[in-house]
């Protein structure tokens, strides 16, 4: 680069100094707006059906991403959007700090939280631009471990550190076993104040940090400038390539149906596990919670899909999708069993998250490995990925919508008080389409990616 006719020696950054803190960055305020505002608002006597469906439909941005994600590119630069992301969702967290206290602080809470979606899902974008931009292909695969490990530490911290903070703080403020209800509420409003200002400030920090760190884009190669409407164009071919693929139709019930049973179960597992006991709960707190949900049970997520990308490898995801789909919707077996007999034992109680977490993440990588070799290959490969992917989170979002109304319709149905024990049961049945589809889906590539004879793209 040239400055009054002197020559500046662009130095390339060391990703290790950015990689890790841009996709801390990427997964925290995604676990907390899908996982801990459901422990905060239930803390805050929010109703179980309006935690669901309002907690699941602010994560749309997600599903509806790649749909903004061309026009990004029309202004300014990835480091730009990166850091305002960032800034933006610090920022929003300390103003849904500041609602709890409110007289509505729900529906004041879940708008700033919307606006977090959108800024988290456009932070997504932006931040896997500038990791594919500014790496070569050997560093993108020498630092995806990286990429991927502090996503989940992001997942750990979230749901492990701070639902543990947020207990201790409750306890701290007066709201441990035995408080009266006001005191209660009046501890799980300070403490859930505190878990959103510190969130406000690791945000913050994160993207005072990137704006020195974070490269700048010198390695990016200057495309030709076009037009909104050429955009607009290029959109709509590849969304029409897409739905115009060979078993598309197929290929999306499979995506929608292989997580269903889940899309009911992650909303309701952690108000199962807060409710009380005479609410048919498992009555923990939130240092319980955190430490059995989202300490143990993150690590073993991330060692099941350590263990499953060698399972896949060894044997191929052809023969092994069904058996994976099998771990993966079996596990909720174990939440029957708590909402049956509601153990207090904490050893048998993390035994049993531990269990679940594992088998979701052991089977969770064969319907993320099947639409990147079956679904998505072709002329545009990302793109369909990322619609594949988009597709798959509105297949939880939904049942997480309505999860919350039909535990408390089944429990008015069974005359169950929280209505756990006849909704898991529920789940269970629920799994039963994700068996049949996976068991008859088509495979239309080999495994070195060549198209199986008869098949056509």
């Amino acid at each position: 680069m040239k400055i009054e006719g002197k020559t500046i020696q662009q130095t390339k950054r060391n990703p290790i100094t950015w990689v890790p803190t841009a996709y801390f960055a990427m997964g925290l305020p995604f676990v907390v707006l899908n996982m801990v505002t459901v422990l905060m608002f239930k803390g805050l006597n929010v109703e179980d059906k309006l935690i669901t469906f309002w907690t699941s439909l602010i994560l749309l941005p997600w599903t509806l991403k790649p749909l903004w994600s061309p026009f990004l590119e029309l202004f300014k630069t990835k480091k730009f959007f990166v850091i305002a992301t960032q800034l933006i969702t610090g920022i929003t967290f300390g103003l849904v700090a500041f609602s709890l206290n409110l007289p509505h602080f729900f529906s004041i809470a879940i708008a700033l939280l919307a606006i977090i979606a959108f800024s988290g899902a456009t932070h997504d974008i932006v931040c896997d631009g500038v990791y594919m931009s500014e790496l070569s292909t050997e560093e993108q695969a020498k630092y995806i471990g990286w990429q991927g490990a502090f996503y989940n530490i992001a997942k750990i911290i979230a749901t492990g550190g701070l639902v543990y903070l947020a207990g201790y703080l409750i306890e701290s403020y007066g709201g441990g076993a035995g408080a009266d209800a006001s005191s209660v509420l009046s501890a799980n409003q300070k403490a859930w104040m505190i878990i959103m200002a510190i969130l406000c400030v690791v945000m913050v920090l994160l993207g005072i940090y990137h704006m020195f760190m974070l490269p700048s884009g010198s390695n990016n190669v200057k495309k030709e400038a076009r037009s909104t409407k050429e955009v607009m164009s290029e959109l709509g071919n590849v969304l029409l390539a897409f739905f115009k693929k060979h078993h598309i139709v197929y290929y999306l019930f499979f995506i929608i149906l292989y997580r269903f049973a889940e899309g009911f179960v992650m909303k309701i597992v952690p108000l199962f596990l807060k409710a009380s006991r005479d609410m048919g709960g498992l009555g923990l707190s939130e240092k319980e919670i955190g430490l059995y949900y989202g300490t143990y049970g993150a690590a073993a997520f991330v060692l099941g899909s350590l263990l499953a990308g060698y399972y896949i490898a060894a044997r191929g995801l052809k023969k092994t999708l069904f058996s994976l789909c099998c771990i993966f919707n079996l596990p909720f077996v174990v939440y029957a069993f708590f909402a049956f007999f509601q153990p207090e034992n904490g050893i048998i109680i993390c035994s049993g998250i531990v269990f679940e977490y594992f088998g979701y993440g052991f089977g969770f990588v064969g319907l993320t490995l099947f639409m990147m070799q079956q679904v998505a290959p072709g002329k545009h490969q990302m793109a369909h990925y990322a619609f594949a992917s988009g597709i798959m989170n509105l297949g939880v979002m939904i049942p997480g919508m309505l999860s919350g109304w039909v535990c408390e319709l089944l429990g008015e149905w069974f005359n169950k008080p929280g209505g756990y024990e006849p909704f898991f049961i529920f789940v269970l049945i629920a799994t039963i389409p994700a068996f049949l589809i996976t068991y008859f889906v088509p495979f239309k590539y080999n495994a070195d990616g060549t198209l199986i004879e008869g098949e056509r793209e």
